[in-house]
């Protein structure tokens, strides 16, 4: 029997960068699977060194939906003082970091029952705080939805659970609506499977100086946002 944990990525800020290092800082238009586990690393207290644990997180399915496609953001920064190269001397560094701005994700983990169980307990009572990518960007909400552990497969999940979003306003809105704009959906598959598509973002390793991440396949696809989504919806995300 499968067994998933359902969470709420809600906050004004959310960085998800594939490609860190340098002056041009991207964010992928939803969460890469080395962002969720290092924020569940942090929530475990698990040191970037410990490979193994961090290799038990990877292993698990991620899902995720997009309950409100976020608005992407640049921030313009200027770091002064920055030793040069040769070390003779210092210089002003500028650099572009793009984020997203009012997000909403619902990310679904599957896998290892026991350690969502352990996630399930501590994920609200972090060891160390979380972040969505940077550390200014914290969550808005409990990160457990009403759903939290359960009984079923990730795949599932992605076209039942209760829509997240909050806002009385646009949950109106589109309950009045016969049209609805669906929701995007990204989950982890095999590499054989018709459509998937590669990303370099299955975290290796996260210890300073020796940051490596592997291949994974996803499968992009959407789900329509129906009136029991809508109805069911869960403005009191905390279980």
């Amino acid at each position: 029997m499968a067994t998933s944990l359902a969470l709420c990525f809600d906050a004004p800020m959310q960085s998800w960068g594939t490609r860190s290092p340098g002056t041009l800082r991207d964010t992928a238009a939803e969460p890469t699977k080395s962002g969720v586990v290092g924020l569940l690393a942090a929530a475990l207290g698990v040191h970037r060194d410990d490979h193994d644990a961090i290799a038990d997180l990877a292993a698990l399915t991620l899902a995720v939906r997009v309950d409100r496609e976020g608005i992407p953001e640049r921030d313009y920064h200027t770091t002064q003082n920055v030793p040069t190269t040769l070390g003779k001397g210092h210089r002003t560094v500028v650099s572009e970091r793009y984020y997203l701005a009012d997000a909403l994700f619902l990310v679904i983990l599957e896998g290892h029952p026991e350690l969502l169980q352990r996630l399930n307990h501590t994920i609200d009572s972090p060891r160390w705080p979380v972040f969505f990518g940077r550390r200014a960007f914290v969550p808005a909400r409990p990160l457990l939805t009403r759903t939290g552990l359960t009984h079923q497969p990730a795949l599932r999940l992605l076209h039942t659970h209760p829509w997240l979003e909050n806002d009385p306003d646009v949950r109106k809105s589109e309950s009045d609506k016969t049209e609805r704009v669906p929701l995007r959906t990204i989950i982890d598959c095999p590499a054989t499977t018709p459509g998937a598509v590669p990303r370099r973002d299955h975290p290796i390793s996260f210890t300073h100086g020796d940051r490596r991440h592997g291949l994974r396949h996803v499968l992009p696809a959407t789900t329509p946002l129906t009136d029991p989504m809508i109805s069911d919806g869960d403005q009191a995300p905390c279980s």
